[in-house]
């Protein structure tokens, strides 16, 4: 199963999650405007144009509170959502195994080797259960050496302390990165662009 086959898949699912959502959301805050327009009519009924004006001043505070709580429900709505989506996006990436897994590894590491050319005390860490990979895949590279676990779904974090220097390049990091990029375009895919 390839990554993209993954994340359209989780794509799919999200969508049907947030059109649900908002639906929900939508008809919640139709339900909120309804009594507060019921509720000014019930006032209205006094005829007094004092009571008129305060009537269409509260009116007019009930439906703009209303649709303030609408937005706001919607919104954590769709935060919720986007949490979701990122939570399934990290496990389906975690869960990735065999070759692709050794592949996506072995891209991290020469991609990370390149930053630490000429160091000799360069140190890689990563997932436990990756630990016979990694360390099987630095038999390429000389005078690097594992140096244990990190916490991470997957890839690696190389250092060298006396260049003081850290590459993280774990399936964590690069998650967060095109999360952070892609954010708007992500939200547009799930909600459509009229955010």
């Amino acid at each position: 199963m390839s990554l993209e086959t993954v994340v359209e898949d989780i794509r799919g699912k999200a969508r049907g999650d947030a059109e649900r959502i908002l639906s929900e959301a939508k008809v919640e805050g139709e339900e909120v405007v309804d009594k507060a327009k019921k509720e000014a009519s019930a006032i209205r009924t006094m005829g007094k144009e004092e009571i008129t004006r305060r009537i269409e001043l509260e009116q007019e505070q009930k439906f703009s509170s209303a649709n303030l709580a609408a937005k706001q429900k919607t919104l954590e709505k769709k935060r919720d959502l986007l949490e979701v989506v990122r939570k399934e996006i990290e496990n389906e990436i975690s869960q990735i195994k065999g070759k692709e897994r050794e592949k996506l590894t072995e891209e991290l590491m020469k991609s990370s080797v390149k930053e630490f050319v000429g160091m000799k005390d360069v140190i890689v860490y990563g997932r436990s259960e990756d630990e016979k990979l990694i360390k099987s895949l630095l038999k390429k590279h000389k005078g690097v050496k594992y140096g244990g676990e990190c916490e991470c779904i997957g890839g690696i974090v190389m250092e060298s302390e006396s260049a003081r220097m850290r590459v993280n390049n774990t399936f964590d990091s690069i998650i967060e990165t095109v999360w952070t990029e892609e954010l708007k375009n992500i939200s547009e895919q799930l909600f459509g662009s009229s955010q």
